[in-house]
């Protein structure tokens, strides 16, 4: 066998900066005397040998495999069901993240009341809050039940004896940033010990079957904090999401081997706890007796699930030099896309005019669909021309002032005749002058 080859480096011991010669000074940090040598092999090391394989664990024809063993198991939770694509899977390892009082916590808690109500024994860790808090929290939402386990644990050890001495059907770990490994240096949360207590839970979730509900913190960008493989890891991630000024919560699947990633689960958050919102359709309308100028209904895709929504746009006269553009709940520069559009294409004035844009409900809409609602929304502002009531816009406007067909066109259109909007504007009008024309004046 070939001897490995040595090549001699040196390391800054405070950095990490690398050099092939001696200095006294660190060329990274400038730290004096942290440069020390350390010894890089490369090339052949050693041959590795086969090991033996046990009968039981010999690779199996695809045919052979049981594909019942990794059924999915409904929660009791509906919506969480059908984000999961149906259910918890036996050994499945789930990652829920979201913002901090967004509701992780109370949702994970219903979660497991309803599955300890199905019999199987439940282990919730918490590192974040104690037993008694806990507790406090079940009874407001009535999630009290006696094959549902409470543990406060920060230590890794400590959190994998507490799955031998319970034996539970579920666990669900609040949060994997909260806890830590005495194996690995380092505080808790830090990438080292995400990453080690991440794999060791995995491990268990897959050598007995158990699946792992683990909450992920947030940085203020909106990413999971820690390593980037810890969502490689896992099997599901799943966001949840929602403005605190409104009670709307939405569960969204990033990334899932057992099933769709374009499924949204809606919730409500009340007093009792969350809520499931089956049809939340109703949420996003603020039908008034009045017709206002203004506002207009469109049809959004919310994964599989059709929504209606309602855009509201105000345009006021201005005499500043840059006049304000405002938006909630839509994207900025898709709105001041389609305010040139608008200018330049079907002759509307906006430059000496603020223009705000915003959606009911607190819904964020982000697919271009949703384009021709907020062009009609604007131009009935402008020119104070209420909208009817039972009139519906979707569809994409181009730099060019045509309009294009969106995807899920048949589901959008039966949705709105099924809440009794008769009136449909979308790509069959053509041109955006067009379009407007008719909205307007239907």
């Amino acid at each position: 066998m070939a001897s490995p080859k040595t090549k001699n480096d040196f390391a800054c011991s405070d950095c990490g900066w690398t050099t092939v010669k001696w200095a006294g000074r660190c060329g990274e940090c400038q730290a004096w005397g942290t440069v020390q040598q350390v010894g890089a092999q490369t090339g052949i090391v050693r041959k590795v040998k086969a090991s033996i394989i046990l009968e039981s664990a010999t690779a199996k024809s695809i045919t052979e495999v049981d594909a019942g063993k990794v059924a999915a198991t409904p929660t009791g939770v509906g919506e969480f069901d059908r984000v999961l694509g149906g259910g918890l899977v036996s050994g499945a390892v789930i990652l829920l993240s979201g913002e901090p009082g967004v509701g992780k916590s109370t949702l994970l808690l219903e979660v497991a009341a309803k599955v300890a109500r199905g019999g199987d024994k439940v282990l919730y860790v918490s590192g974040e809050e104690s037993v008694g808090q806990i507790r406090l929290r079940a009874q407001r939402t009535g999630a009290i039940t006696p094959e549902l386990y409470l543990a406060t644990e920060t230590d890794l050890s400590s959190v994998l004896g507490q799955i031998d001495a319970v034996q539970p059907g579920l666990i669900l770990v609040d949060s994997v940033q909260t806890i830590a490994s005495a194996e690995i240096d380092g505080a808790a949360g830090m990438p080292s010990q995400i990453r080690e207590v991440a794999a060791s839970l995995i491990s268990v979730a897959k050598e007995r079957g158990i699946p792992v509900i683990l909450v992920g913190h947030v940085t203020k960008d909106g990413s999971i904090a820690g390593p980037r493989v810890l969502e490689h890891l896992v099997d599901v991630v799943c966001h949840f999401e929602g403005d605190r000024q409104t009670s709307l919560r939405f569960v969204r699947s990033l990334k899932n081997r057992f099933g769709p990633t374009d499924e949204v689960g809606c919730f409500e958050m009340t007093g009792e706890g969350i809520a499931e919102v089956p049809d939340p359709s109703g949420l996003f309308l603020s039908r008034g007796t009045t017709p206002v100028s203004g506002t207009c209904v469109t049809v959004a895709m919310e994964g599989r699930r059709a929504l209606i929504a309602e855009v509201q746009a105000l345009v006021v006269k201005t005499s500043a030099p840059q006049p304000r553009r405002v938006t909630n709940g839509v994207d900025s520069s898709r709105v001041s896309m389609l305010l040139a559009v608008l200018e330049r294409r079907a002759g509307l004035r906006l430059g000496e005019h603020d223009v705000y844009v915003s959606t009911v409900g607190g819904v964020r809409l982000t697919e271009p669909a949703t384009d021709l609602a907020i062009a009609l929304a604007i131009a009935s502002a402008i020119q104070d021309k209420p909208i009817a009531h039972n009139l519906v816009a979707y569809g994409e406007i181009s730099l060019a002032g045509e309009i294009r067909k969106v995807s899920n066109g048949k589901q959008r259109a039966s949705e709105a005749s099924r809440l009794g909007f008769v009136r449909c504007v979308d790509s069959e009008v053509g041109d955006l002058r067009a379009a407007l024309a008719l909205g307007l004046n239907w």
